[in-house]
């Protein structure tokens, strides 16, 4: 067998297994969109049925008067959108510091930076609501919000390692040219740099999004609740309506759907490059 043979058997075997891969992971969303359009009497049939008989789309506009749906989903458009703005402005500026700059105690205060990836949540939760407790933030979304503007941990190391793979000679060309630090890094290396900030964007969305636990210790008034405290409402009031939960389950998990379709090739960008360069 000769090489170009053996590279093509290889190719097959990758995508086989992708593709498998691929349908495994697919199934539980191809069922709760299913699921989302039956009627309640066919969703525990047995043996399960992928195909609704009828199509039930009501099930979507029966399943938004349960809750507040609209509001909660403006809530959680709030907070996603400025957390994810926040981090945004704060992780690029505070990695290509790590990356590019030369000041004393750097290494020091990445190492930390690495140190507070490992912190499990569990153990900073109670000193934080004490904290926000403190500053008068219970209750409001400011707990949600103002830490991203902060940096985080995570984002802060992957544009890092994207920084460093940016030649330096940009950066010495634009200082002889009379830049500025801060211009060099907006009109240059932010520009140079928006794949892996967009993929960092995707990233706090998603986790925003779908957060649940801290809006459910931040938040006490239902009027301020997100879709993730909406969804589990829902559930206590209907639980027993499972087509009506897929319904609103796929109508909260669309919005990310729709932007990592959108975003795909730049994310998929992004995350190469922070991952062999550096």
């Amino acid at each position: 067998m000769n090489t170009l043979a053996k590279k093509r058997l290889k190719s097959i075997y990758a995508h086989t297994i992708l593709i498998l891969a691929s349908i495994l992971f697919l199934v539980p969303f191809v069922w709760m969109v299913s699921t989302s359009f039956k009627p309640i009497t066919q969703v525990f049939t047995f043996p399960p049925e992928f195909l609704p008989r009828p199509f039930q789309w009501e099930n979507y506009i029966e399943a938004t008067k349960y809750i507040p749906f609209w509001t909660y989903t403006w809530n959680t458009a709030v907070i996603t959108g400025l957390s994810t703005l926040g981090v945004v402005l704060s992780c690029p500026l505070v990695a290509y510091s790590f990356a590019k700059l030369r000041w004393r105690g750097r290494n020091t205060l990445f190492a930390i930076t690495i140190g507070v990836m490992m912190i499990p949540t569990q153990v900073t939760m109670i000193p934080l609501f004490l904290l926000f407790n403190q500053l008068g933030w219970v209750g409001t979304n400011l707990p949600l919000i103002v830490p991203a503007f902060f940096g985080v941990p995570f984002s802060i190391f992957l544009l890092r390692q994207f920084f460093k793979g940016l030649p330096d000679t940009l950066r010495e060309a634009a200082k002889i040219d009379g830049a500025s630090e801060w211009r060099i890094y907006w009109q240059i290396m932010f520009p140079l740099a928006k794949p892996a900030v967009l993929a960092v964007a995707l990233f706090q969305f998603m986790a925003a999004w779908t957060d649940f636990l801290g809006p459910l210790i931040y938040l006490t008034d239902e009027a301020a609740y997100t879709l993730s405290l909406g969804l589990q409402q829902f559930q206590n009031q209907q639980g027993s309506q499972w087509h009506m939960m897929m319904a609103v389950s796929t109508l909260m998990t669309l919005p990310i759907i729709v932007l990592f379709f959108f975003m795909q090739k730049t994310f998929i960008r992004g995350i190469t490059f922070t991952g062999i360069k550096g």
